[in-house]
């Protein structure tokens, strides 16, 4: 059961008496008629082969409310691109697969490479930018939900409950983010952002100039989620990172674009579980060491643009702070887990931050070497305003996939 306790400088829509989601799917049957509905999905090709998926398509079979569904697929062949058109047959809604691997849309990469706005990096990132730029093209939905592929624990409830905050058309929020508690298994999951996200920003709030953004930050329950609605014209404006800073850079993008009354987040779901990362405590490029080394990187480099100065000296700051805030917090997730009698491994959970300090070493270095690095992927308004014809190229390449490749 939720509170209904507000902090922080945005909204928060709790869970307070377990409504059924067959009310609320009849209030969205109504906004969609005034304020049409849509869902993304960025999805790689393993992840159709998995249980998580078989079960999210399922419950959004039952889902009437939603005007398209735009699917990114990556890495895929041609084989496996065919099987996803069948995969996705099952589903009632208008819907759009994008072959990120095929020869259509790397022909369209190939014309945003040549004027220097096409993301670097593959990656989520990657995918979720050509997905809004499909839908932004597409103009069949005004407000639209997006999740993971890989949700273990889906039910319908959690798209109703995403969806609603924007849907509602007595509703002023541009953006949601969704939030929920990570246990699986009789334990507290989501290290990166107990352990890493939430110190690191205290930290920072604590070692740099006073910030709106990092109190901005400290506002989300879970910031790290994959899980998020907005009104599509959202997506036409905002610069995401290509790489796992992608949750930050969206949240940062909307502190810059609109005020902190026109966001929100909202409980979507008691139970969470999702596919794990390994910790590769010995490898910086893999797992939760690069994930964490790429969101450091995303919250300093935003600091950077609203005027923080960064050293050497000041990252040995940063780091020895969030250590002690961590292992501060660690005690606090030992007591939480002991009084609802879930498991706690104390040793993994310091094993872990030791990590994490070191990739927050490694991030500001990064920082430092490389400070015009621009990760960021260009907004569909500057690729609008330099390929003008794109959009509907893009439409077109996408449908003549779907038309050659369907059985």
């Amino acid at each position: 059961m939720g509170d209904f306790y507000q902090n922080g400088v945005i909204t928060t829509l709790h869970n307070l008496n377990r409504r059924p989601v067959e009310e609320i799917e009849t209030e969205l049957r109504a906004f969609s008629k005034v304020r049409p509905l849509g869902l993304i999905l960025p999805s790689l090709f393993s992840e159709l082969e998995g249980p998580a998926l078989k079960n999210i398509v399922e419950e959004l079979k039952q889902v009437d409310y939603l005007e398209e569904i735009v699917i990114g697929l990556d890495a895929a062949n041609e084989e496996q691109y065919q099987y996803a058109l069948d995969f996705f047959s099952v589903l009632p809604q208008r819907k759009k697969i994008l072959w990120n691997d095929g020869p259509r849309l790397k022909a369209i990469d190939a014309k945003l490479k040549q004027e220097g706005i096409s993301p670097v990096e593959k990656g989520k990132g990657r995918n979720v930018w050509f997905c809004m730029g499909y839908a932004l093209a597409s103009g069949k939905a005004r407000s639209i939900a997006m999740h993971d592929c890989d949700i273990l624990t889906y039910k319908r409830d959690l798209l109703a409950r995403l969806i609603y905050p924007v849907a509602n058309p007595n509703f002023n929020y541009m953006f949601c983010k969704g939030y929920y508690a990570r246990l699986a298994g009789g334990k507290m999951n989501g290290r990166v952002n107990r352990l890493l996200v939430t110190p690191l920003i205290r930290a920072l709030k604590k070692a740099c100039a006073p910030s709106e953004i990092l109190d901005y930050l400290d506002s989300f329950r879970y910031s790290l989620a994959g899980e998020f609605s907005f009104r599509a014209d959202v997506m036409s404006d905002i610069r995401i990172p290509s790489d796992w800073g992608l949750e930050i850079g969206v949240l940062s993008e909307l502190k810059r674009n609109y005020a902190t009354n026109r966001i929100c987040q909202v409980d979507i779901a008691d139970v969470y579980d999702h596919k794990h990362q390994d910790l590769s405590a010995d490898d910086a490029t893999k797992g939760l060491a690069k994930m964490s080394t790429d969101i450091s990187k995303a919250l300093f480099r935003k600091l950077a643009t609203n005027g923080q100065v960064f050293s050497t000296e000041a990252f040995r700051t940063i780091k020895a702070t969030y250590y002690r805030m961590a292992l501060d917090l660690i005690e606090t997730y030992q007591n939480d887990a002991m009084i609802n009698g879930l498991s706690f491994d104390r040793h993994k959970e310091e094993q872990a931050v030791e990590t994490f300090a070191q990739c927050i070493m490694d991030a500001g270095s990064s920082f430092l070497e490389n400070p015009m690095d621009t990760p960021f992927i260009p907004s569909w308004n500057r690729v609008n305003s330099a390929l003008p014809s794109l959009q509907a190229e893009f439409l077109a390449a996408v449908d003549a996939d779907m038309e050659q490749y369907s059985k």
